[in-house]
């Protein structure tokens, strides 16, 4: 039920909930927490109180791109619990459908606005063949990345993702200790890409 009463109060949730939704999209386009709560005739303290209750983490921004995947639910899972703030993840099926539906113009437009929007990110974890890896740390070059080589060139089929390796990567950028850490094969550690 969206309205709930208390006393003589009528609240609307979902007067809240859109309030709340524009508070923090005004807190994310760079207005401050004193102009947001000016902005809205709220207390500055009730701002910071909000952000507070709905954090899920500090630290870096962090997106992990990676194809093909054959545990995506599973590594999808990991990112949304430790807050990974952008995945995009393919099956082999759905890479080829992805590259097929599209015009060769559409296919590059779209790769270089997604670079764009990936550039915006700290940190980016690439998992995939090590000459798509290193195709994409080029096309992401003003970016920290952290290449996971799921096999070598070409990969036809969906490659499973160590996912404990992959949430030790996930915390050590979170925590800000990543530094270079070379390339890692979700295969073999110890392989060079």
């Amino acid at each position: 039920m969206d309205l709930i009463r208390i006393g003589d109060k009528l609240i609307s949730l979902s007067k809240i909930t859109t309030m709340v939704e524009e508070i923090f999209a005004a807190r994310s386009r760079g207005l401050s927490q004193a102009d947001v709560s000016t902005q809205f005739g709220l207390d500055r303290a009730f701002v910071s109180r909000l952000e507070t209750l709905g954090e899920v983490r500090r630290g870096p921004s962090v997106a992990i791109i990676g194809f093909p995947v054959a545990n995506k639910a599973e590594v999808e899972a990991v990112a949304e619990r430790l807050g990974v703030d952008f995945v995009w993840l393919m099956t082999d099926l759905e890479r080829r459908s992805f590259a097929e539906s599209r015009t060769g113009v559409e296919l590059v437009n779209e790769i270089f606005q997604t670079a764009r929007q990936v550039r915006q990110f700290d940190t980016v974890v690439l998992m995939a063949s090590n000459a798509r890896v290193r195709l994409l740390a080029a096309l992401l070059d003003t970016r920290a990345v952290v290449p996971v080589i799921l096999g070598q060139t070409p990969l036809n089929q969906d490659v499973v993702v160590d996912i404990d390796m992959l949430e030790s990567i996930i915390k050590e950028v979170q925590s800000g200790e990543s530094g270079d850490r070379g390339s890692l094969s979700n295969a073999n550690p110890g392989e060079e890409a």
